[in-house]
């Protein structure tokens, strides 16, 4: 049961980010709707990005000014209809410049120990569900000018990171759950489609 405290902070948390939200849509220029599941695109491996020019650095910032509009700390691209190997993370949600992450054809060159905790999906709206992933990770990938880096993870960031390459593949969360618990949630998804609610 979470503390009084615990409440409260959780509540600023979500006042903050539903304030940035509505900031990000009145100030950006270009905002991206994000396909929700069962879109083909979320399915589908996204291509490598052989360019980087101008062209891509702005469509990096109007995934962020998505995501942040979204109330995410992780969009890819497909998620957007995009189908290339391009995420943006950010664990501070707009909080601290620093912890900003552009993915550009991201590979994870090493896991390690192991996490089980809830996520959800921009693409999976008000689904949660506990997950099991790696509990550190090291990715490498390219920035905007197509330069190589690496960067380690553990915990939130750890699940964002292979959270945001599995959409890259063509790989949605629910795909780690139980056959049993993924079906259930497609029937509910499919009920809420026949409803209208979708």
């Amino acid at each position: 049961m979470p503390t009084e405290t615990q409440t409260d902070t959780a509540e600023a948390k979500r006042a903050a980010r539903k304030a940035t939200s509505e900031a990000v849509r009145k100030s950006a220029k270009k905002l991206h709707e994000v396909v929700k599941y069962p879109d083909p695109i979320l399915m589908k491996k996204g291509e490598l990005v052989t360019e980087f020019n101008d062209e891509l650095a702005q469509f990096v910032e109007e995934m962020f000014d998505s995501m942040y509009a979204a109330q995410g700390i992780g969009l890819a691209a497909p998620q957007i209809a995009v189908s290339k190997q391009i995420t943006v993370i950010d664990i501070s949600f707009n909080e601290r410049p620093e912890d900003k992450l552009v993915l550009i054809n991201p590979v994870i060159l090493e896991r390690e120990g192991t996490l089980y905790e809830e996520e959800g999906c921009l693409s999976l709206p008000d689904i949660n569900e506990k997950v099991k992933r790696a509990g550190w990770v090291k990715v490498r990938a390219q920035d905007v000018k197509g330069e190589f880096f690496e960067v380690e993870g553990e915990e939130l960031l750890a699940r964002a990171l292979q959270h945001e390459i599995d959409h890259l593949h063509g790989v949605l969360f629910i795909d780690h759950l139980s056959r049993l618990k993924r079906d259930l949630i497609i029937r509910r998804i499919k009920k809420l489609q026949r409803n209208g609610d979708w």
